[in-house]
């Protein structure tokens, strides 16, 4: 049979329009910055050949080798055409139709039902001239259609055309149109390659999952255009950090594959890795690029990133199981502070499994009445008096029995629950407070922690203002701290909404003063009434029982008695929290200080044994 018409095979191929800059397509499409890349990557793309008839195969593959092809796959077994095509995943099919056993219309079938293959242009080059059997392959999705004997020049353009257009839908379907990166899907693609290979050759390879730290708080404060040209600068910068590592991209298969998978979350795909450490090299290197400042039009910041690493065929060798082990592993180091690469382990995958259990019961918890309101004494240095209170929230779990705040506090700013568990700290401390007045006790003022998710929520005030309108408590009784660290993000908004608070009567304490950053002009600026020295500050007076002789020894307690100078100099209640011993209370009362709080005095306790003590 002849399957090319005899006119010469020689083929001048038309100017097309210029493809665009590759992010990983599925014709695997490196720089195309000019024509002549351009040519190159299109005929480097991946020609599969099926036709029940070898010689028809071995003509095409020659006349395509001299039109610049060099990258086929073919057989002359239909039977075998399925299980090559998963093995090869070509760019493109020229598919021959009436075949004996498995026919061309079977092979269309099988692509257009799986997913994988669904878009993989199919050119059918066939013999049989039945209007019938055209329109039944296009109805199965054949691209184009070519009655044999096929004109050279015309399959030569029909192949070119293809293959330009699938360039142009692979960039839709597999680019992140903000970063220019692989999307998810292709990221998908190419781990389902990387998983055969590894099962096929014996490979180690590894899953890296990365995460921005605070995004939703960029996001939140800046807005979502300054938020995507941020992520924008987090592509370019990951990408430059991946093409710079020399480890474990040796070979063209070791190389390592970066993709933006979500929101503010990357993954890199490492094909072929010799040992663990290959790996741990390439997290570092991207952590320390994320170190780094971003310069984001006239904003400065400051931000880092999460890295979960799982390892296969160690960890899994199925798709989904490596991205939840990923997964997992990132959101670890995350509730560590950030900053961190963690490996997979599975023993992570319990606390996982306990953390989002812990999460679903806490938003139960108020309803259930399993959050409860304890109190810490506040003293006056001079007569260790109580002055004062500050409100600790507790959790008595119905099954687990009670449950740190170091525990649930990280996972209550996690998640949000810590707007509505705030608002229901200041309503149950309204309450108790309503029930000291009617039992006649002196009431002191109660402190309470005010987080950050709080602090910049837009229905912060209006909330405080309804709480305590449907309460009828004076907002004198109470004092908010806020940390230093959260007053500092955006401190002339910082200001403005305190001076609203102040208006309202609340006194306003500068919580942790001395672990941020917080400038002299913005001190004397912020409308304050206390300082509160966080309790780490009291380390340098340890060992309390050679408090004595160390404090002859130079700069031993002059830290925080400076501190302590500082504040009452500019008119400020000073508050040290954490004290536990005699001696570190009387160095405290010699230096000033106002008010102490710590275990020397009273541990947090329940609302009746406050008032028991009141």
């Amino acid at each position: 049979m002849t399957i090319f018409k005899t006119e010469s095979k020689h083929v001048t191929h038309p100017h097309i329009p210029p493809v665009l800059p590759d992010s990983g397509s599925a014709l695997k499409l490196h720089d195309m910055s000019g024509y002549g890349s351009e040519l190159n990557v299109l005929r480097d793309a991946c020609i599969m050949m099926v036709d029940d008839e070898p010689i028809n195969i071995e003509v095409v593959q020659e006349f395509l080798t001299e039109a610049g092809y060099s990258n086929f796959i073919d057989t002359s077994e239909p039977a075998l055409a399925m299980d090559l095509m998963i093995e090869r995943k070509p760019d493109v099919v020229l598919l021959d139709l009436m075949m004996p056993d498995v026919t061309g219309f079977d092979i269309l079938q099988f692509m257009r039902l799986d997913e994988r293959y669904r878009h993989i242009p199919v050119i059918v080059l066939t013999s049989s001239s039945s209007p019938e059997a055209k329109l039944r392959a296009l109805e199965l999705g054949a691209t184009d259609f070519l009655n044999k004997p096929v004109d050279p020049s015309e399959l030569a353009l029909r192949i070119w055309n293809t293959l330009v257009a699938k360039v142009y839908l692979d960039r839709l379907a597999y680019c992140d149109l903000l970063t220019g990166l692989p999307n998810r899907r292709m990221f998908y693609d190419h781990l389902d390659w990387a998983l055969r290979q590894a099962r096929r050759h014996g490979r180690n390879g590894a899953l890296m999952y990365i995460n921005v730290d605070r995004f939703k708080k960029i996001n939140d404060a800046l807005g979502p255009t300054f938020a995507d040209a941020f992520l924008q600068e987090v592509g370019q910068r990951l990408e430059r950090s991946i093409r710079s590592t020399d480890s474990a991209s040796r070979s063209d298969a070791g190389h390592p594959y970066l993709s933006r998978v979500g929101g503010d979350e990357f993954a890199v795909l490492l094909t072929e890795i010799e040992k663990e450490e290959d790996a741990i090299h390439i997290a570092r290197r991207l952590l320390g690029v994320m170190n780094e400042p971003f310069q984001i039009a006239s904003q400065r910041l400051f931000t880092s990133c999460s890295v979960g690493i799982t390892v296969f065929p160690g960890d899994s060798t199925e798709r989904d199981l490596l991205l939840q082990n990923a997964g997992v592993a990132m959101n670890f180091a995350k509730q560590q502070g950030g900053n961190a690469y963690q490996f997979y382990s599975s023993d992570l995958n319990e606390r996982s499994l306990q953390y989002l259990g812990l999460q679903s019961d806490l938003h139960k918890a108020i309803g259930l009445g399993e959050l409860k309101l304890f109190y810490q004494p506040k003293v006056d240095t001079q007569t260790r008096r109580i002055v004062g209170a500050e409100a600790l929230i507790r959790w008595q779990h119905g099954e687990r029995g009670f449950i740190r705040p170091d525990e649930f506090i990280p996972l209550a700013e996690e998640s949000g629950l810590i707007v509505p568990i705030g608002a229901w700290v200041l309503a149950e401390a309204c309450r108790h407070i309503r029930l000291w007045q009617a039992r006649g006790l002196a009431v002191p003022r109660i402190s309470i922690n005010v987080s950050g998710h709080q602090f910049s929520s837009p229905d912060f005030l209006g909330s405080v203002r309804d709480i305590m309108a449907s309460s009828g408590v004076d907002p004198k009784y109470f004092t908010f701290e806020v940390t230093e660290s959260v007053l500092m993000k955006n401190a002339d908004d910082s200001i403005a909404l305190l001076s609203q608070f102040k208006n309202m009567g609340l006194h306003l304490s500068m919580d942790d003063f001395g672990t941020g950053y917080s400038s002299l002009s913005y001190l004397r600026g912020f409308p304050l009434d206390e300082l509160k020295i966080d309790r780490s500050f009291l380390q340098e007076l340890e060992p309390a029982e050679q408090l004595q002789h160390l404090q002859s020894v130079k700069g031993r307690g002059t830290l925080i008695a400076g501190i302590i100078a500082l504040g009452r100099s500019l008119g400020l209640r000073v508050v040290v929290e954490g004290v536990e011993t005699e001696q570190q209370y009387l160095f405290l009362k010699e230096k000033g200080c106002d008010q102490c709080q710590g275990y020397l005095f009273a541990k947090p306790m329940p609302c009746s044994e406050f008032e028991q003590l009141l």
